[in-house]
């Protein structure tokens, strides 16, 4: 098994809808923070779309997540209830009632307006406690006419001031359709936020796949070309539940070949496997132009173009003949790819690179500079929480996995790198109170087990 080749954690293309794995693209971050706001603000009606394996409930897991324990919520993932059904399974994720007492119990056969009752009953008790309630309804585009119809007489449960329970209803884009029915004109009227996930672009496709290779504990052991980036995204359309398909059979090719960098002869392998058509000319070598003269490139081409990036790096000073990016589109280096922001006085002479050249990676340590070390954490999604902050700010932030024991790999956030401890220790001063433990480290500290 590739997971055991690679040292993952955990499988890291998996289509179970994992809230850790999720990457917030523009249009996901938007969505949640959207759904997110709605039901802070109790606004009642909700709705989420977007395309076949675009994340949707992958994003309601991890909405789920973020509330506290005053908030009940209930998530339902089966569309092919009656209304009786709905309801006795709304009474039970809400944890009002047990199963046992659903099948044996007087609710077993309880009408619709009894199993109502008991909802309402338990609404307006939350009210004193300053609770909450939210109801999430995955794949709503299959819900009967009936049941949506009840779903927006639920909707009008509530106080002289607010509504008691905040319904959220997600599914494929013709659940808009659906809803846009005469015969659903009142509910459709109800709804206050309409969001939609779209596919990724290329560049959030290469920021999906690593993102995913670092939570399973595994980006430092493998890595995709530029090219096979290019590949993933052209044969995946930008859609996480293909690219989840494409990547992991891509990594069992590799790992059948021992392989630890993933190049787009695997990819097209990949897609092989599991039926994807492979677009035309997105294969090296079936371009209009080029195709035959890069394929005739000899491994001295490779070794110029290697120098050229060495001295750039190194300091050293060099004149180019010609166009250096002929030199360079032939080689695919595994040298990091987001290269750290120069602040430090280099004497380079600048180098054009085309972009997506280098895989993504954190930036290697400086000696002599100096970074602001926000903390070291166990928990992910505080590690992305903090993170999203400090880029709101536009802070150079960027992330380190420091292993602390055996099996016990943790997230480094930091902030940098800077010519001095001043200026470093300037930034820090100007953080949120929340990150008051944030110090200045000098930057051939930061990956150490720990920090003095």
């Amino acid at each position: 098994m590739y997971e055991e080749y690679y040292r993952f954690v955990q499988p890291p293309f998996s289509l179970t809808p994992d809230p850790r794995f999720l990457y917030r693209s523009e249009s996901h971050d938007v969505a949640l923070q959207q759904v997110w706001q709605a039901i802070r603000r109790k606004e009642g009606f909700i709705v989420l779309t977007g395309d076949i394996g675009t994340g949707k409930t992958t994003l309601c897991r991890t909405l789920l997540e973020q509330f506290d324990q005053t908030t009940f919520t209930a998530l339902i993932l089966n569309p092919f209830l009656s209304v009786e059904e709905l309801l006795r399974e709304v009474l039970l994720s809400f944890g009002v009632v047990s199963r046992d007492a659903l099948k044996t119990g007087r609710l077993a056969t309880a009408s619709k307006h009894e199993l109502i009752r008991t909802l309402h009953d338990f609404l307006l008790s939350l009210v004193p406690l300053h609770g909450s309630a939210v109801l999430i309804i995955d794949e709503a585009q299959h819900l009967s006419t009936d049941v949506l119809e009840e779903i927006r007489i639920l909707s009008n449960l509530e106080t002289n001031d607010q509504k008691l329970l905040q319904i959220v209803i997600v599914g494929q884009l013709n659940l808009l359709d659906v809803l846009h029915k005469s015969e659903l004109r009142q509910l459709d009227q109800r709804i206050s936020i309409r969001c939609s996930l779209k596919a990724l672009s290329r560049e959030e496709v290469e920021a999906y796949v690593t993102h995913r290779l670092w939570v399973a504990r595994g980006s430092t052991s493998v890595s995709f070309t530029p090219k096979a980036f290019d590949l993933v995204h052209a044969v995946s359309d930008g859609v996480p539940r293909r690219i989840n398909l494409l990547c992991d059979r891509a990594l069992m090719v590799a790992c059948e070949g021992q392989s630890n960098r993933i190049t787009e002869e695997q990819v097209v392998g990949a897609a092989a496997q599991i039926g994807l058509e492979v677009p035309k000319g997105k294969i090296r070598g079936e371009r209009s132009t080029g195709g035959a003269g890069t394929a005739r490139r000899s491994g001295r081409s490779w070794l110029i173009a290697a120098a050229m990036v060495i001295l750039a790096l190194g300091g050293g000073t060099f004149y180019l003949v010609g166009n250096p990016l002929d030199l360079l589109e032939a080689v695919e280096m595994p040298v990091p790819r987001r290269l750290p922001v120069p602040l430090l006085p280099v004497p380079v002479v600048a180098l054009a690179v085309p972009a997506g050249l280098f895989e993504v990676g954190p930036p290697p340590p400086v000696a002599g500079s100096f970074s602001v070390l926000v903390g070291t954490f166990e928990s992910l999604r505080e590690v992305e929480v903090r993170e999203t902050a400090l880029r709101a700010q536009r802070l150079p932030t960027y992330l380190i996995d420091v292993t602390v024991a055996p099996g016990d790999v943790r997230r480094r956030l930091l902030i940098g790198r800077y010519p001095s401890r001043e200026d470093a220790d300037a930034i820090r001063q100007k953080l949120d109170p929340t990150m008051n433990e944030a110090r200045v480290i000098p930057g051939e500290l930061e990956s150490r087990r720990v920090v003095p």
